[in-house]
C-alpha cells in the first residue's frame, strides 16, 4: 500500500475528526418554501475537510482547488466559513492538544510561541512554477549603475526625423546609416 499524500485524510484521522464536525441545523421557526431534501445534495464532510487540508498543505488559493477531485471551490469555501464560525477548527486544535498531552505530556508551566511567515512547503510541488515568471531572465547579470534591460531602438515620436547611427570609428556627420522605424503592418 502506498503512503498517502500529505493532504489526504486517512480513515484513522477522519474517525477522530468526524465527531467534531458541526451539523447544520435548520431553524424550526423559519418557514421553508421548498421541501426538505430538495436541490443538490451537500458535499460530504470528509471531502470538504480533505479539500481544506489540501489548501492548507499546498498553499494554493481556493480557486485553484482541483475541480475533478473536490468539485466547486466556492461550495468548499462556504463550508469552511461555516465551520470556522461554528468553532470547528478550534475544537480540532483543543482535541489535538489533549491527545498529545495524554501521549507525551505538555509542560503547561512554561510555553513559548514562535512563528514564521513563509510559503507552504508543498506549494511548488502541487501547483508548479509561477506563470508570471515565464520569460524572465534570472541569470542575466545587470550592468553596474544601469538598467538591466534597455530597448534596442530608442523610442521616438513619428514626427521626429530618423536618427543617424555612426557605422565606424571616427565617422563624421555625413557618414552613417539612417535608422527608419519599421512600417506598421496593414
Amino acid at each position: 500500500m502506498s503512503k498517502p499524500k500529505s493532504w489526504e485524510v486517512t480513515d484513522d484521522f477522519w474517525m477522530r475528526v468526524e465527531p467534531l464536525v458541526p451539523v447544520k441545523q435548520r431553524p424550526a421557526d423559519r418557514p421553508y418554501l421548498r421541501k426538505a431534501g430538495g436541490g443538490r445534495p451537500p458535499k460530504s464532510a470528509r471531502l470538504v475537510f480533505e479539500a481544506i487540508v489540501y489548501v492548507l498543505r499546498t498553499g494554493c488559493q481556493w480557486r485553484a482547488l482541483p475541480f475533478e477531485r473536490f468539485g466547486s471551490c466556492s461550495a468548499i469555501h462556504a463550508r469552511f466559513l461555516e465551520w470556522k464560525r461554528a468553532g470547528f477548527f478550534e475544537a480540532i486544535w483543543q482535541a489535538g492538544l489533549a491527545e498529545y498531552d495524554c501521549l507525551e505530556g505538555i509542560v503547561w508551566r512554561w510555553q513559548s510561541i514562535d512563528g514564521a511567515m513563509m510559503k507552504a512547503p508543498l506549494a511548488q510541488e502541487s501547483v508548479g512554477p509561477n506563470p508570471t515568471d515565464r520569460g524572465k531572465k534570472w541569470e542575466q547579470a545587470s550592468s553596474a549603475g544601469r538598467r538591466t534591460w534597455r530597448p534596442i531602438v530608442a523610442h521616438r515620436h513619428r514626427r521626429e526625423p530618423a536618427r543617424r547611427i555612426p557605422t565606424g570609428i571616427g565617422a563624421g556627420k555625413d557618414q552613417g546609416a539612417t535608422v527608419e522605424p519599421a512600417a506598421a503592418p496593414q
